[in-house]
């Protein structure tokens, strides 16, 4: 049972139960209802760890049985649902047992001189959690998403990205001209043309540029490069994968601050 100012629901026809379940299934209904599902524990307790706290919070009622002491402090609403309800919540293929809804952060102003990563048409939502992980830790703080990318807040890259969300500026659904704004050298990523990363002298700040895994970066934005690189693969693969790409580009920049 919940106490006093909680909520527990046992019906699959609740209102806030089918709002959970768009938010955790369909990767934009965030730009709809305004909030975000934050699914798993280990995420939860990143958002409250950068001061993040939730509007609800949710659980299965087994869980909460075991473990809602030690979540006392979090904040917001406690949710509690019958274990065979909340099951069927869940879009991901290994469900957490409880999750945070909490406001979707308002859209930042582009900062024309941070050191940024540009998303260029990606698909695959953990390629992009896997980016937005590094470019949280080798210090890029700013990460812009062209039209097209793969939602940011979508439950499956806040899982991939474990995380990073909370400390980096993200703008979504940027189109080039509004791309043109960025002071910023932009630095290409290629597979077959430009110079070899390792002896690239790199600017700082710089704004990585990474393409659709099939098709690269578009030629509207790789006219808009200052340089092209690429990185050296003996091993005779015709091309990394982007996620990984990015940890090595982001990496050589910071690398080179040293």
């Amino acid at each position: 049972m919940t106490d006093s100012s909680g909520q527990h629901i046992h019906s699959r026809d609740n209102a806030l139960l089918k709002d959970l379940r768009r938010l955790a299934q369909d990767s934009t209904a965030y730009r709809k209802q305004g909030r975000i599902w934050l699914e798993g524990d280990h995420l939860c307790r990143a958002a409250l760890q950068r001061g993040i706290h939730p509007s609800h919070a949710v659980f299965q009622a087994s869980y909460w049985d075991a473990v809602g002491h030690e979540w006392h402090d979090a904040g917001g609403k406690v949710v509690t649902v019958e274990d065979s309800l909340f099951a069927g919540i869940s879009g991901l293929e290994s469900p957490g047992r409880m999750g945070f809804v909490l406001p979707l952060p308002a859209a930042p102003a582009l900062d024309p001189a941070a050191p940024s990563v540009v998303l260029d048409g990606l698909q695959d939502a953990g390629n992009v959690g896997t980016i937005l992980r590094s470019a949280g830790a080798f210090g890029f703080g700013q990460v812009i998403a062209m039209k097209g990318t793969a939602a940011l807040w979508s439950p499956k890259v806040l899982r991939a990205g474990m995380g990073a969300h909370f400390g980096l500026r993200l703008l979504e659904g940027v189109t080039p001209e509004q791309l043109a704004a960025l002071r910023v050298p932009l630095l290409a990523t290629s597979s077959h043309q430009g110079e070899y990363l390792h002896k690239a002298t790199l600017p700082w700040p710089c704004a990585w540029v990474l393409g659709h895994e099939g098709q690269g970066v578009s030629a509207t934005l790789a006219g808009q490069a200052s340089a092209f690189l690429r990185i050296v693969q003996p091993g005779g693969e015709e091309s990394l994968n982007v996620g990984a790409a990015a940890a090595i580009c982001l990496h050589a920049s910071a690398a080179a601050r040293v």
